[in-house]
């Protein structure tokens, strides 16, 4: 298996890397990987808000015909594209639907970096607004000089500011933080 134009390192490990990187390859091949993306990014949304979706990809008793054709209607449903309809027969053939999520976890970062992106993941104690995502978008992309795509997750945990993992760089401006440094002070 080619090493995808140099990716390596931890996109690539593990079964799901593996898996991963073949369908990068065979999406670039046939020039999907915007197609492929997109359709992976639907499914992803599905497995998010579909409980019935997730214990399909889930169950180890669901047989490997019933899985496949499941997998088929899910696709028809969700107007996947055919590589990726076709890559959920394989899967589900495999029996490796359980690692679906690694895989689009995987795939998208093998397509950030592909484009010369890099990815920042985000947490802030509540949503942020469209304006607030877009600023900081522009502030980590003057920051790294390069494009950078933002995952966010919400942790209310936080109580107020970001925490930001971008790449091996953890820049920590969290209430929580701040508020333990403090009390840690006033100990010492």
């Amino acid at each position: 298996m080619e090493n995808s134009g140099g990716i390596q390192g931890n996109i690539t490990a593990g079964l799901a890397g593996r898996y991963a990187v073949a369908l990068f390859d065979l999406a670039r091949e046939s020039n999907q990987i915007d197609a492929v993306a997109k359709s992976l990014a639907t499914l992803k949304a599905g497995l998010a808000d579909s409980a019935d979706l997730t214990a399909l990809t889930q169950s180890p008793v669901v047989g490997r015909a019933d899985a496949a054709k499941a997998v088929a209607a899910v696709a028809k449903t969700l107007k996947l594209d055919s590589l990726t309809a076709k890559f959920l027969g394989v899967l589900a053939e495999n029996r490796r639907l359980a690692d679906l999520g690694g895989m689009i976890g995987a795939y998208e970062a093998i397509v950030a970096q592909h484009r010369g992106e890099v990815t920042a993941q985000v947490t802030s104690a509540h949503p942020l607004t469209a304006e607030q995502l877009k600023t900081l978008t522009a502030n980590l992309k003057s920051r790294v000089g390069r494009d950078v795509t933002v995952a966010t997750t919400v942790d209310p945990a936080i109580l107020g500011g970001l925490v930001v993992q971008l790449g091996s760089q953890l820049i920590d401006g969290s209430i929580r933080t701040r508020l333990n440094s403090f009390a840690q002070a006033m100990k010492g």
